[in-house]
C-alpha cells in the first residue's frame, strides 16, 4: 500500500469518538462510503464469507493453512465457534495482517447461557416473565463478550406448534404475541441499549420464516401454509425483533410455499429490507445456501450464490458459495454491484458500531473474562430463572409442598442425579463441576435427620425393567415418593425430531410399578418439549414440569418442592394427550360443527377414539395459593377510531401464602371477513401478591389490538363485537365482557 493510501485509510478509519458518538448514522456511513471505494471485489466478497473455527488454533491449526491464509488476505469477513480471549486475539491479529486491515466478526450459539447455563428458552418461556428472560440473556452476553464474541445466534423467535419437533426448545412456544414480547425482551437482553457497549453482543432473529411449521415436525422439512397463517401466526415474532432493533436476521432451511428461504426475494427484500426497513444484515444458517442444490432449486453452487445474493442473504455460513462464485457472478452480470456493495455495508455497518475498527481486541481483554467467568452473581441468577421457568401441573390433596421434616424420601430415577441432562442441547461446554443435580438439591434441602434412599430404576432409555423391583423397595420404604422421568439432554434440538413424544422407553412402566403400591407418587419431568403422558398425568398426586432447567436446575426444583418458592410458571405450548393431535394450538378456528357437548359429538368436529381438549392448556400452571378475580370493567364499551379502552379487574391472592399469578387478557371476534380463531392472547401481566392482597389490574385496548390481516394482508380493524376475556389460563376464563369497535 503506498503513502497517500495509507494516510487515506487511516483519515478514513478516524478517531475511537466518532465510531461511538451520537448520531452514529451519518458518521459511520461516510467511513462505510470511504473503506468501500477502497475495496476490490474479491476483499467485499470476503466481507460476506463466514468460517468455522472449530480447530483452526492450536497445535493443529496448520492443517487449515489455506483458510488461515485466506483470513490474512482478507478473504473471510467473520468466525464461528472461535471462543476465548486467547483464541479471538489470535484469529483477530492474522485478520489485521490482511491490506485493509478489516477486523473479524467473531459469532457463536449462544442459546442460554455461555458458561454459566440458564433453562432452555422454552423453559424460560415458561416463566412468563420478561425481566426474567432479559437479565438471563444480558448474563449470557456479559460472558459471551468478555470471552471475546461478538454476535450470537440468539433468539430463535419462530412459532413451533408441534412438538414433534424437536427445535420448539430453542423458541417461545405457540404464540405470536407471547412470543413477540419475549423476543424484544430477550434482544435487549444481548445487546444492551446501544452497539458496542463491552457486556453485550449482537443478536440474530432465526430462522427466517416459517421454520417451525415443519410438515409433521421433521426438522429441515418443508413448510407449506396460507400467506394469511404466515402474516398471521409466524412473522409476528419476526416483525418485532426487527422493529427492536435485533442486529442480524438468519434465514432458514426450509422451504417456504415451494421456495427455500434462504433464496427467498419475498422474505428478505420484499419484507424485510423493504417494508420493514431492515438495516442489519441476514447470514445463512449453515450451508443453507449450498443446499439451494440439494434443494433442485439452484442448478450448481455458482447458481446458488448468485439467487441468494439477490434474494438478499448478505453472508454465506460455511456454504463456500460465494468465497468460490461470487465475484464471477458479478463479473458476469448475474449479480449488482449494487447489491454487492449493499450486502458488505451491512456487514462493514455492525463492525463500526461495535467499535472493532478504532480497537479490534477491545472484547478480548483477559483479565475481564476471568472476572466476568467466575462472578458468583451468575449462579443465584441462573437459579431464579430456573425456578420461575417450573410449572406445577398437577398438584392433588397438596401433595406438594414436600415438609423439609420428612422422616424418609424416596427419588427415583436415573435423571435425579444426571448433572449432564439438566443442561440441555445447545450449551456452548457442558462443565458438570457447576450443575447441581437434582438429587444435590434436594440434599441441600433436607433435614439431617430425614433418610434420602435413591433408585435408578432403569436409565433414560428404559429399556430393561430388572432395576424396577429396587425401585419399589425404595417407594416401599418411604414416608414419600419422587419419581423423575421425561427425556435426556440429546432428545430434543436440532435434529431430534421423534415420531412418538411419549416417555422414553418403559418409564411409564416404572411410573406403574411404583403407583401400585399405593403410595402418591410426585413426579418432576425433565424435557425440552411437551410430551405425552396421559396415563402418568391421570394416576400422578403432583407433576411439576422442569423442561431442561440449567445448572442450577437441582437447586431450583427443589425450592419448588420443599415450599421455598412458589411456582408460578405457565405453559407456552399446549400439551396433547396423543400425537394423534398434533400439530395442537389454544387458537383453534371455529367451524361450522363445532363441540359444544364432549357428550355429543356427532358429525361434529371432534375425534371419536379421544376427547377433543389437550391434557394441559397454553397458559396452565398451578400455584401454592389460590387467586380470585373478580369487578371486570371496560372503561368506552363502544371504541371509536383513534380511541383506547382499559379494561381492569380486581386479582386477589385468597391464599395462605404469597404468590405470583399471571393474568391473561383473551380476545375473540364474533364476526369477521376472516374466520378468527377461537380467542388470541392480547396482553399478560405477572403479579406478586401477599396473602390476602388485593391489586387493580389494567389492560389498554386499541384499535391496533383489534387489528388483523385480511384477505388481501392488509392490516385492519372492522367493526363489530368482541369478546373480551381474563383468566389464568386459555381455558380457566374467569371474567367475561364485550367491547364493541364503532365505524
Amino acid at each position: 500500500m503506498n503513502r497517500t493510501a495509507i494516510a487515506l485509510l487511516v483519515a478514513m478509519l478516524g478517531t475511537g469518538a466518532g465510531a461511538l458518538a451520537q448520531p452514529l448514522d451519518a458518521a459511520i456511513e461516510r467511513r462505510i462510503d470511504a473503506l468501500l471505494a477502497q475495496m476490490t471485489l474479491e476483499e467485499k466478497v470476503g466481507q460476506l464469507h463466514q468460517l468455522s473455527g472449530r480447530q483452526m488454533t492450536g497445535p493443529g491449526s496448520e492443517k487449515f493453512s489455506d483458510k488461515l491464509a485466506d483470513i490474512r488476505s482478507g478473504k473471510v469477513g467473520s468466525m464461528l465457534n472461535v471462543k476465548g480471549v486467547a483464541e479471538t486475539r489470535e484469529i483477530q491479529a492474522l485478520a489485521l495482517q490482511s491490506r485493509l486491515k478489516i477486523p473479524l466478526l467473531f459469532s457463536l450459539d449462544v442459546i442460554h447461557g455461555y458458561r454459566t447455563v440458564f433453562p432452555v428458552p422454552l423453559g424460560e418461556a415458561a416463566s412468563w416473565d420478561l425481566d426474567a428472560m432479559r437479565q438471563s440473556a444480558a448474563v449470557a452476553a456479559k460472558e459471551a463478550a468478555a470471552s471475546g464474541i461478538h454476535w450470537t445466534f440468539a433468539p430463535m423467535v419462530d412459532v413451533g406448534r408441534d412438538p414433534r419437533w424437536g427445535r420448539v426448545m430453542e423458541g417461545a412456544g405457540e404464540d405470536a404475541y407471547l412470543g413477540s414480547r419475549i423476543a424484544v425482551a430477550r434482544i435487549k437482553g444481548f445487546q444492551g441499549e446501544q452497539p458496542g457497549a463491552l457486556d453485550r453482543v449482537m443478536a440474530t432473529a432465526k430462522h427466517f420464516a416459517g421454520y417451525g411449521a415443519a410438515i409433521a415436525g421433521r426438522d429441515y422439512n418443508a413448510a407449506d401454509m396460507s400467506e394469511q397463517q404466515l402474516h398471521e401466526t409466524y412473522l409476528p415474532p419476526f416483525r418485532a425483533a426487527a422493529d427492536a432493533g435485533v442486529a442480524t436476521f438468519m434465514n432458514s432451511f426450509n422451504t417456504l410455499n415451494g421456495v427455500p428461504a434462504t433464496a427467498s426475494s419475498y422474505l428478505q427484500r420484499d419484507l424485510l429490507k423493504g417494508k420493514w426497513n431492515y438495516g442489519g444484515f441476514v447470514v445463512s444458517d449453515w450451508a443453507s445456501i449450498k443446499e439451494l442444490v440439494e434443494h433442485g432449486y439452484a442448478a450448481n453452487l455458482a447458481d446458488a450464490a448468485s439467487q441468494a445474493l439477490n434474494a438478499g442473504s448478505d453472508m454465506d455460513m460455511e456454504g463456500y458459495a460465494y468465497s468460490r462464485h461470487l465475484a464471477q457472478q458479478v463479473k458476469g452480470g448475474k449479480v449488482k454491484q449494487t447489491l454487492l456493495d449493499d450486502a458488505v455495508r451491512r456487514v462493514l455497518r455492525k463492525k463500526f458500531e461495535l467499535g472493532l475498527f478504532d480497537d479490534p481486541y477491545r472484547f478480548s481483554d483477559a483479565a475481564r473474562e476471568k472476572a466476568v467467568l467466575n462472578d458468583p452473581e451468575h449462579a443465584r441468577i441462573a437459579r431464579d430463572v430456573a425456578r420461575k421457568s417450573l410449572v406445577l401441573l398437577k398438584n392433588e390433596r397438596q401433595a406438594l409442598p414436600f415438609s423439609k421434616g420428612l422422616k424418609s424420601l424416596a427419588v427415583i430415577g436415573a435423571l435425579a442425579e444426571s448433572k449432564r441432562d439438566l443442561e440441555g442441547g445447545w450449551i456452548v461446554q457442558s462443565d458438570e463441576s457447576r450443575v447441581v443435580s437434582l438429587a444435590d438439591g434436594i440434599r441441600n434441602h433436607l433435614s439431617p435427620q430425614t433418610k434420602l434412599v435413591l433408585a435408578r430404576g432403569c436409565d433414560v432409555a428404559c429399556t430393561d425393567t430388572a432395576g424396577f423391583d429396587a425401585a419399589v423397595s425404595a417407594a416401599n420404604q418411604a414416608e414419600a415418593v419422587l419419581l423423575v422421568l421425561g427425556e435426556s439432554w440429546d432428545m430434543s434440538g436440532e435434529a431430534k425430531s421423534r415420531a412418538d413424544i411419549g416417555l422414553p422407553g418403559r418409564q411409564a412402566a416404572l411410573f406403574d410399578a411404583l403407583a401400585a403400591t399405593g403410595k402418591p407418587i410426585v413426579v418432576v419431568m425433565l424435557a425440552g418439549r411437551p410430551l405425552v403422558f396421559d396415563n402418568v398425568a391421570d394416576k400422578a398426586a403432583a407433576i411439576l414440569y422442569a423442561w431442561f432447567p440449567g445448572a442450577q436446575g437441582g437447586n431450583a426444583v427443589a425450592d419448588v418442592l420443599f415450599g421455598d418458592y412458589n411456582p408460578s410458571g405457565k405453559l407456552p405450548m399446549t400439551f396433547p394427550r396423543s400425537v394423534g393431535q398434533i400439530p395442537i394450538s389454544y387458537q383453534q378456528y371455529r367451524t361450522g360443527r363445532p363441540v359444544l357437548n364432549e357428550k355429543n359429538i356427532v358429525y361434529r368436529s371432534a375425534y371419536i377414539d379421544a376427547p377433543n381438549t389437550p391434557r394441559y392448556t397454553f397458559g396452565h400452571g398451578l400455584s401454592y395459593t389460590s387467586f380470585t378475580y373478580s369487578d371486570l370493567a371496560i372503561d368506552k364499551p363502544a371504541l371509536r377510531r383513534g380511541d383506547k379502552a382499559t379494561v381492569s379487574f380486581t386479582l386477589a391472592n385468597t391464599g395462605s401464602r404469597a404468590g405470583e399469578e399471571v393474568a391473561q387478557l383473551y380476545l375473540r371476534d364474533r364476526v369477521s371477513s376472516i374466520v378468527r380463531p377461537l380467542m388470541e392472547l392480547k396482553g399478560f401481566t405477572k403479579l406478586k401478591l401477599e396473602a390476602g392482597e388485593r391489586r387493580t389490574v389494567r389492560f389498554e385496548i386499541d384499535r391496533d389490538t383489534l387489528s388483523f390481516h385480511d384477505a388481501r394482508l392488509a392490516w385492519t380493524a372492522e367493526p363489530g363485537e368482541f369478546d373480551i376475556m381474563v383468566g389464568t389460563a386459555s381455558d380457566a376464563i374467569r371474567l367475561q365482557g364485550v367491547l364493541t369497535l364503532q365505524d
